[in-house]
């Protein structure tokens, strides 16, 4: 009698006896082997589900807040104008350094200075101007901030450009003259 598995209900006779070879084993293992391999796959399939839904759910977090940081730029701008004319004092001062720190937390990172090497991918040229004594297309003045967010461009910094020239930028003689008496004609 060769040992047989036969689920409970489905044995007609308890006393039957199982036919069946000992050559069947071979089948046994091929079976094991196929089923072995579709385990395999089923559960590569998973991880790689896994992955990509994790992927995809931070991408989505990222651009939520790419999209909630866009919104408040114009406040960003807001800020940066009421520095440039020295109007933040006192508690609007402590808010907006507050409002800074957080953008910051989230990856914002403004860029632009009068000064920087022009870079077409990054900056808004909206005007040029001839100023002597850059070898490099250089930002001569900045109009409004970019912003960076996690290295993508939210916002291109918009600025005025000068070309290089050859010129040399003229030196302005802030040396006092020998005789004080020459100032006055």
């Amino acid at each position: 009698m060769t040992d047989e598995f036969v689920p409970e209900g489905d044995a007609k006779d308890e006393g039957a006896e199982v036919t069946g070879s000992v050559d069947d084993a071979p089948d046994l293992g091929a079976a094991v082997a196929e089923l072995t391999g579709d385990l395999q796959r089923v559960q590569a399939e998973y991880v790689n589900y896994k992955r990509r839904v994790d992927r995809d759910r931070d991408v989505a977090r990222l651009r939520g807040i790419e999209s909630v940081i866009a919104d408040l730029l114009p406040v960003l701008d807001g800020i940066d104008g009421a520095k440039a004319h020295d109007e933040l004092t006192g508690g609007t001062k402590l808010i907006a350094d507050e409002f800074a720190k957080v953008t910051a937390k989230y990856g914002l990172e403004p860029y632009g200075a009068v000064g920087d090497p022009f870079d077409p991918q990054i900056h808004e040229a909206l005007m040029h101007v001839q100023v002597p004594g850059y070898s490099v297309t250089t930002c001569a003045q900045v109009f409004q901030t970019g912003y960076l967010l996690g290295g993508r461009v939210i916002r291109p910094a918009r600025v005025a450009v000068t070309d290089p020239t050859e010129e040399p930028a003229e030196t302005v003689d802030d040396s006092v003259p020998d005789d004080p008496g020459s100032l006055t004609n």
